[in-house]
C-alpha cells in the first residue's frame, strides 16, 4: 500500500494540472515521459507545501536552491537531481508563457556537476613490479621509457604522443610539453625515466622510417597512436603480474599521489600536472580540506593557538 499523500494546497495545484494538459495536447509527449514530470513536480510540491508555501508565486531562486539542498541531504544522484530540476525549470517556463510568472526562478539554479570518478593509484611496490621491464628488445626498451615517463613527470597521454625528439633536453633533463588548450610548460624529468629515455634514442633509429620526428615511434616507424600506447600498457600490467588494469591515466594520478605524499606541496604538484586551477589538482589527488586544514594550522605562522593566559 502506498503512502498517503496530503492534498496539495490549490494555488499549487491548479497550475500543476494546467501544465500535465500542456504536456498531453500541445507537446504530445509519450505517457512515461508525463508521468516521469508529474512524480518530480508533485514531489517538489510537496516539499513546498510542507515549507508553508501557497502558490508557485511564492517561489524565488533561494526556495529552489532549497529543494536542491533537500535532494542531496536524501542522497539523490547528481544526475537525478539534474532531471529534477530540468522538470521544474519547463514548469516556470510554461507558467512566464501563459504570464503567470514574470521570470523563471529555477533558471540560475544548477545541480551538482556529477564527479568523474578518479583512477585508484597504484602504490609504490605495484609501480616498482610493472617497471622491472629489462629486455634488449627496441620495443621493450620504448615501453619501458614510455612507462618511466609517465610515471616519472605526471604526462597526459596526449602529451606524452605529441612530444618530438627536438623536445627532449637530457642535459638539463626538461622536456617541452603541450598541454590542454596548447598551453606550452617545461617538466623535469630524472632518475630512471632520464635514463630509459636515452637509452630508447639510442635504439629509435633501427624502428625509424622516414623523418618522423616524434620521440615514440610504433613498429611501422611512424608516431605512436594513443590507442596502441593503453595497448601496450595493458599487456605490460598483466606480463608483470601486477593485480591493477594498467593505463596511463592511472600512472599519472599515482605520479601526483606519490609526489604529494612526499612533499605535502599542492603548488608544486598543480605546476608539474599542469592543472590551471588549483581546485582541479585538490580532486585529482583525493586531497580534502581536513588535510589542507592541518597543513595549514602546522605551517602558518598566524594559526598557532596562543595561551589560555595570553
Amino acid at each position: 500500500m502506498s503512502e498517503s499523500v496530503a492534498p496539495l494546497p490549490k494555488g499549487l495545484e491548479k497550475s500543476l494540472l494546467r501544465f500535465y494538459e500542456y504536456l498531453r495536447s500541445e507537446k504530445g509527449l509519450s505517457l512515461h515521459t508525463q508521468r516521469n514530470y508529474k512524480q518530480q513536480l508533485e514531489t517538489m510540491a510537496q516539499h513546498l507545501a510542507q515549507m508553508g508555501l501557497k502558490d508557485w508565486t511564492q517561489v524565488d531562486a533561494a526556495w529552489v536552491r532549497q529543494l536542491a539542498s533537500k535532494g542531496m541531504r536524501e542522497g539523490m544522484k547528481a544526475s537525478s537531481l539534474s532531471t529534477r530540476l530540468s522538470s521544474l525549470r519547463s514548469f516556470f517556463d510554461f507558467l512566464v508563457l501563459r504570464g503567470e510568472l514574470s521570470a523563471n526562478p529555477a533558471k540560475g539554479v544548477s545541480a551538482p556537476r556529477k564527479q568523474r570518478p578518479l583512477p585508484k593509484n597504484l602504490d609504490v611496490d605495484e609501480v616498482g613490479q610493472l617497471l622491472e621491464v629489462d629486455d634488449d628488445d627496441p620495443l621493450a626498451i620504448r615501453d619501458r621509457a614510455i612507462m618511466e615517463l609517465m610515471y616519472g613527470a605526471g604526462l597526459r597521454l596526449a602529451e606524452l604522443v605529441s612530444i618530438d625528439v627536438r623536445d627532449v633536453h637530457l642535459r638539463s633533463g626538461e622536456i617541452r610539453v603541450i598541454g590542454k588548450g596548447d598551453k606550452e610548460r617545461k617538466v623535469p624529468f630524472s632518475g630512471q625515466a632520464k635514463e630509459w629515455v636515452e637509452r630508447w634514442l639510442k635504439v629509435r633509429p633501427s624502428l625509424l622510417k622516414g623523418d618522423d620526428p616524434a620521440l615514440f615511434i610504433s613498429k611501422l616507424g611512424q608516431r605512436i597512436s594513443h590507442r596502441n600506447i593503453q595497448k601496450r600498457m595493458a599487456e605490460w600490467g598483466q606480463k608483470q603480474g601486477v593485480a591493477s588494469h594498467i593505463s596511463p591515466h592511472k600512472l599519472r594520478h599515482s605520479f601526483a599521489t606519490h609526489v604529494l605524499e612526499s612533499s605535502n606541496n599542492l603548488r608544486a604538484v598543480q605546476e608539474l600536472l599542469g592543472h590551471e586551477n588549483i581546485s582541479t589538482t585538490q580532486i585529482y589527488t583525493h586531497l580534502d580540506f581536513q588535510h589542507l586544514a592541518q597543513a595549514y594550522d602546522q605551517a602558518h605562522p598566524r594559526a598557532k593557538k596562543k595561551g589560555n593566559n595570553g
